[in-house]
C-alpha cells in the first residue's frame, strides 16, 4: 500500500502536556479565510485513537479505520461545495484519546495531523495542523469512567449543562482556548508510516424502534463505582491489554451517623475472588447470593467508621471491579489515609503478581505478606504495612456504576404502557411523556426489533441536571434480562434547560435499550431515540428463499448477523468486543462473499495480520492489539482465507504479496516440530467450545491437522510466485500428515486421539473434532480415510460431539465433501431452529447448553449475535443453490442445486467483480425432474449439473455486460 511521508505538511499536534491521558476527549478547531474561486479542496486526516471531523458545523466523518501505529490509516474527504469561496471556514476535530491499549487499538499518544488540499491542476496545500490550532478539553464528557469492557475503551458520559455544540461552526470564540503544541512531522514515532484507507466510509442509516417493551418505577442501590485493579495493582499493564494476575487488598472507610443494616455488592465482579473484613472480622463467604455474574453480602454497620478490606486476587483482563453498596440510611466513604486523599481507596500490594497470566501458571496467591495483611483491622494497623500502600489514583475510580445501576435494583415495580409513551419511538410524531415519580426513578425499555449496531440518538426535553442513563442489552423474555456479564454496554446524559439533541460518538451493539430518567425535577418529553445503524457498505445481493420456512428464517438470521459484524474489519460481535478474531473471519469471509460479494473488506483484514510479527512471529490471534495473545489454529485459517480470497477474486498479485509471509509463518511454527515430527507448543491451542482435550502444553491433534491444511494451502499461494517453495511446503505437508498417523492413531479406537500431553500421556478423549479436522486436512488414507468419513456420517456416542456453531461450519464442510447434503441440511435445521423458535434476529454465539447447566432457565448463549455463527449464509447459497466458482475469479460458474427434502428453492449469489447469478429450480420428486433457471453475465462461463439421478430442464438467461 501507498506509505507517501513526503506528500504531507501537516505536522502533528496535541495539547495539555500529558502525552497519552487516560480516555481524553479533545476539541480542535481553526477558523481560516479560503479563497479557491471554485471551491474544489480535499482534506486529509488521521489522529490518535478516535476522531469526529466537522466543517462548518457539519459533522462529515468519523476515523480512523483500526491499524497499526507503523501503517496508521488516513481518510480523505472531498470538500467540494462544503468549504465557501471568499469567507471564513472553521475546521473542527474532536479527538478521543484512549491512553490504554485494547483489542483493537495499541496504545500510542495524544495526536491529530490534518492537511487541507486545493484540486485540479495546480494542487496547493492551503491548511495543516501547526502550532496556529486552538484546542481544548471536551469539557462534557467525564474522563473518569469505567472500561465498556476488556476489549473496548471507556462508558461515555456527558454533561450537556457545560459543552454544546457551538465550538464545531465559524462564529465561535476560541480566544479562551491554548494553542496546540506542535509535536513532530509526519512519520514521527509511534506514527511512522501513513497509508490512505482501503474502505469506504461505513454507513451511518437511522433505524428507529419498534415499541416501548417496558415500563417501571425503580429505585436503585444506593452507591457504586468502578475500579481499575488491574492498571493500579500492577502499573505496567497500562502499556498492553495482556491479562494479569494479582494478590492484594482493597481497603476503605464507611462512616454511618446511626447503625444501619446494608448490603454490599459487586454486580460484575468478573474473575476476582473476592472476600470481605469490616473492622478484622472476616465474613462468611458462604452468604454471598446474586444471579450468574452479580454477587450481592448482607452486613451490619455500626455507627461512626467501620474499616472495611477487601481481599482481591484473581485474573483480570481490563473490565473494571464494579463495587457497590446500599443502605436506607446515609453513609459517605473516606480514606483510610486521610482527607488529603483523592479518591477514598487504597490498595494493600501486590503482594504477587504476573504481568501475563495464562491458565495454569504457577504462582503463589497466598504469600507471606499477604497473610499477615489479613490481620488488619483497621487504620491504626497500616503502619506496618506502608511499604504495600498506595492510594487509588483518580483516573483509576469511575464517578459512577452505571451497570451496577441498571442491574442492580433493589425496588423495581412494572406498570402498564401507556400508548402515549408508544410515541417515543415513532419518528416524526408527537413527543412522548415520561412519567416522573417522586422519590423514585423512571426506567423504559425500548425495543429495536431486532439486534443493530452503531451510534445511539436522541431528542429529550427537560429540566437541567435531569439525567438520562441508557443501557443496551441483548435479549430479554418474560421480564428477565440477559446482562451480558464484563460489557458496560451504558451511556450517561445530564441535560440542559429546554429541548436537545445529542448524538453518541461511540459505538455499541444492543436490541433493547433500557432508559433510566433520574433526578427529574420536571416533565420529561422524549421526542425521538433511533440508532445510526453503522457497517461496512454492502448492497444485500444474495438471496435465498425456499419450500422451507425454517431454512429461509435461518438463512436470514445468517446474513442479518454478517452484516451487523462487518464494520472497519470482521468483528467478532457487535455488542462487547467488536474485535477483528482472525480465524473467525476465514468464515466470515466466505460467508460474506455468498451474500454480499465484499472482496476490500477481506483484504483488508488479511494485510493486517502480518502487521502482529513485531509481537509474535507465529501471528496473533485478534489484530490490531494490544493482547498479545496465539491461538495458532487461527493463524493456520488466515492462510486458508488468503487462498481463498485469490480464489473469489482471481487477484493474482495478491497471492504474490501474502506469499512471503504465509511462508515466514509456516517455517516458524515447523520449527516447533518434536523429535516425532509433530507441532508440539505452548499456547492457547484452542478450536472449540466443547470439552475437547487442547491442553496449553503438548502435541494437540487438530492444531497439528489445520497445520498440515495449512502447509497445503501456503504451496497453492506459492505457485503463482515461488515453484520450488510450493513443492517444499507440500512436502513438508505430507511429512506431517505422515508423523500424525504414526502417532496419533489410536488402533484400539479406530481414531484419531485429541493429544498427547506435556508428560508424554496420551489423552483419554476422543472428539468429533478431531476427526473432522483429519479429514479436512487430508490425513487419513486407505482404512483410516472411510473410518473417519464413517464417525462423520454417524459420529460415535462416546466421542466429544461438535459444541459450537463456529466448529459446526467445518463439520458442514466436511458433509458437503462426502456429499452428504442429507445430513448437512438436516444439521442445519435442527441446530438452528433453536435459535429461530426463540424469535432470534442474529445468529447465537454458542448453541443452548442444557436446562440443567444454565445459571438461569433462560440463559441461552453468551454473545446473542456472532458472525462465526453465520454459516447458514454460505451453505444454503453454495449448495441449495448450487452456485460455485469453478475458476480464480469465478470466470467459470458451476451450478448445482443439491434439493435435499425440498421442493424448490430461488436465490442469488455475488459475482466477485460486481453482477449476480440468480437461480431458481422446482424439483418434482415422484418423477424425478427438475426445472433449473439460471441467469447470470454473459461473460461468465456457466455449466450447469442437475442433481444425480433427475432429468433436468435448464434456462441460461444471460445478461450483457
Amino acid at each position: 500500500m501507498q506509505n507517501d511521508l513526503n506528500m504531507w505538511q501537516a505536522r502533528w499536534i496535541w495539547g495539555g502536556g500529558a502525552v497519552s491521558p487516560r480516555n481524553e476527549w479533545r476539541c480542535f478547531r481553526k477558523t481560516f479565510f479560503y479563497d479557491n474561486a471554485n471551491g474544489s479542496a480535499s482534506l486529509k486526516l488521521t489522529a490518535d485513537s478516535r476522531y469526529i471531523l466537522y466543517v462548518n458545523g457539519v459533522r462529515l466523518g468519523r476515523g480512523p479505520v483500526r491499524s497499526w501505529q507503523s501503517a496508521l490509516s488516513y481518510d480523505e474527504y472531498d470538500l467540494t461545495g462544503l468549504l465557501i469561496p471568499g469567507a471564513h471556514n472553521t475546521i473542527a476535530v474532536l479527538v478521543n484519546h484512549y491512553g490504554i491499549p485494547t483489542f483493537q487499538y495499541l496504545r500510542g499518544r495524544g495526536g491529530l495531523l490534518v492537511q487541507l488540499e486545493t484540486t485540479g491542476e495546480n494542487p496547493q496545500v492551503v491548511l495543516v495542523t501547526d502550532g496556529t490550532w486552538k484546542t481544548a478539553v471536551y469539557e462534557g464528557m467525564n474522563p473518569f469512567t469505567a472500561r465498556m469492557s476488556c476489549q473496548l475503551p471507556f462508558v461515555e458520559s456527558f454533561d450537556a449543562r457545560v459543552q454544546d455544540e457551538a465550538w464545531t461552526g465559524c462564529g465561535y470564540d476560541d480566544s479562551h482556548w491554548e494553542s496546540a503544541d506542535e509535536l513532530g512531522t509526519a512519520g514521527m514515532e509511534p506514527w511512522t508510516g501513513l497509508v490512505p484507507r482501503d474502505i469506504p466510509m461505513l454507513t451511518e442509516e437511522p433505524v428507529y424502534p419498534v415499541r416501548v417493551e417496558e415500563l417501571s418505577r425503580v429505585r436503585p442501590r444506593s452507591w457504586g463505582t468502578v475500579l481499575d485493579l488491574r492498571n493500579h495493582f500492577v502499573p505496567n499493564s497500562q502499556h498492553h491489554a495482556n491479562n494479569v494476575q494479582f494478590t492484594g487488598y482493597l481497603a476503605t472507610v464507611i462512616r454511618t451517623k446511626a447503625a444501619t443494616k446494608a448490603t454490599i455488592g459487586i454486580p460484575d465482579g468478573g474473575r476476582t475472588s473476592v472476600s470481605i473484613s469490616l473492622n478484622g472480622n472476616w465474613l462468611d463467604t458462604s452468604g454471598w447470593y446474586g444471579e450468574m455474574g452479580e454477587r450481592y453480602l448482607d452486613v451490619e454497620l455500626a455507627a461512626g467508621d467501620t474499616f472495611l478490606l477487601m481481599d482481591l486476587k484473581g485474573t483480570i483482563h481490563g473490565h473494571g471491579f464494579h463495587f457497590g453498596i446500599h443502605s436506607e440510611e446515609a453513609f459517605q466513604l473516606l480514606s483510610p489515609l486521610g482527607a488529603s486523599a483523592t479518591t477514598p481507596f487504597m490498595g494493600i500490594g501486590p503482594f504477587s503478581s504476573f504481568e501475563e497470566a495464562v491458565e495454569g501458571q504457577t504462582w503463589d496467591p497466598e504469600p507471606a505478606g499477604y497473610l499477615r495483611a489479613r490481620g488488619i483491622a483497621g487504620v491504626g494497623d497500616l503502619e506496618n504495612f506502608r511499604d504495600w500502600i498506595r492510594p487509588f489514583s483518580r483516573e483509576h475510580v469511575s464517578d459512577e456504576d452505571l451497570f451496577g445501576l441498571f442491574v442492580w435494583t433493589p425496588e423495581k415495580t412494572r406498570l402498564a404502557v401507556p400508548h402515549t409513551l408508544q410515541n417515543a419511538v415513532m419518528a416524526n410524531t408527537a413527543s412522548a411523556i415520561i412519567p416522573v415519580f417522586p422519590g423514585a426513578d423512571t426506567e423504559i425499555v425500548i425495543d429495536f426489533g431486532r439486534e443493530y449496531s452503531g451510534y445511539v440518538e436522541f431528542e429529550v426535553e427537560a429540566a437541567g441536571g435531569t439525567i438520562l442513563d441508557l443501557y443496551g442489552f441483548e435479549y430479554m423474555r418474560n421480564g428477565w434480562r440477559h446482562h451480558t456479564y464484563q460489557l458496560d454496554n451504558t451511556l450517561r446524559y445530564v441535560c440542559r434547560e429546554g429541548k436537545q439533541r445529542y448524538s453518541s460518538p461511540i459505538r455499541r451493539g444492543f436490541r433493547y435499550l433500557a432508559v433510566a430518567v433520574r433526578n427529574a425535577s420536571g416533565p420529561v418529553r422524549l421526542h425521538r431515540v433511533n440508532l445510526l445503524q453503522s457497517n461496512y457498505p454492502v448492497a444485500q445481493v444474495g438471496r435465498f428463499h425456499s419450500s422451507d420456512p425454517m431454512l429461509n428464517d435461518i438463512w436470514e438470521i445468517s446474513r442479518h448477523t454478517t452484516r451487523l459484524c462487518m464494520e472497519d474489519t470482521f468483528v467478532d460481535c457487535p455488542a462487547y468486543e467488536q474485535v477483528f478474531w482472525v480465524g473467525d473471519a476465514r468464515n466470515e469471509a466466505l460467508v460474506n462473499y455468498y451474500l454480499f460479494g465484499g472482496s476490500e473488506i477481506v483484504k483488508r483484514c488479511l494485510r493486517l495480520v502480518p502487521g502482529s510479527r513485531f509481537q509474535s512471529e507465529l501471528y496473533v490471534d485478534q489484530v490490531p492489539s494490544g493482547w498479545n495473545s496465539v491461538i495458532p489454529n487461527w493463524t493456520f485459517f488466515w492462510i486458508t482465507a488468503c487462498a481463498e480470497y485469490v480464489q473469489f477474486t482471481g487477484d493474482t498479485d495478491f497471492a504474490a504479496e501474502m506469499y512471503p509471509h504465509v511462508r515466514s509463518t509456516l517455517d516458524a511454527y515447523r520449527q516447533r516440530l518434536d523429535e516425532h515430527g509433530l507441532l508440539n507448543m505452548k499456547g492457547w491451542n484452542f478450536l472449540d467450545w466443547a470439552p475437547i482435550d487442547q491442553p496449553r502444553d503438548g502435541t494437540v491433534a487438530h492444531q497439528n491437522m489445520f497445520l498440515a491444511k495449512a502447509l497445503d494451502t501456503g504451496a497453492f499461494l506459492a505457485d503463482y510466485t515461488d515453484r520450488t517453495g510450493g513443492a517444499e511446503l507440500r512436502r513438508q505437508a505430507e511429512e506431517l500428515k505422515a508423523a500424525i498417523n504414526r502417532r496419533l492413531w489410536r488402533e484400539e479406537k479406530q481414531a484419531y486421539v485429541d493429544c498427547i500431553h506435556a508428560d508424554g500421556t496420551f489423552s483419554h478423549v476422543f472428539s468429533m473434532q478431531t476427526q473432522v479436522a483429519a479429514f479436512l486436512a487430508g490425513v487419513p488414507d486407505g482404512e483410516k480415510l472411510k473410518r473417519v468419513a464413517d464417525m462423520i456420517q454417524s459420529p460415535p456416542a462416546g466421542f466429544v460431539q461438535i459444541g459450537s456453531p463456529f466448529m459446526s461450519f467445518f463439520y458442514h464442510e466436511a458433509l458437503a465433501k462426502l456429499d452428504r447434503y442429507d445430513l448437512l441440511f438436516a444439521d442445519l435445521r435442527s441446530r438452528y431452529s433453536e435459535m429461530v423458535d426463540e424469535e432470534a434476529t442474529t445468529c447465537w454465539e454458542t448453541y443452548p447448553k442444557p436446562l440443567e447447566e444454565r445459571a438461569h432457565p433462560l440463559e441461552l448463549t453468551r454473545s446473542h449475535c456472532h458472525a462465526w455463527s453465520a454459516g447458514p449464509g454460505y451453505f444454503l447459497g453454495r449448495h441449495v443453490l448450487g452456485v460455485r466458482g469453478d475458476s480464480d475469479g469465478w470466470s467459470r460458474v458451476i451450478v448445482e442445486p443439491q434439493i435435499g427434502s425440498l421442493d424448490w428453492a430461488r436465490g442469488a449469489v455475488p459475482l466477485p467483480g460486481g453482477g449476480r447469478v440468480d437461480v431458481s429450480w422446482q424439483a418434482d420428486k415422484g418423477k424425478r425432474t427438475i426445472r433449473i433457471r439460471v441467469e447470470a453475465p454473459a461473460a461468465v462461463e456457466l455449466q450447469v449439473i442437475p442433481p444425480e439421478g433427475y432429468t433436468a430442464s435448464v434456462e441460461e438467461v444471460r445478461v450483457s455486460e
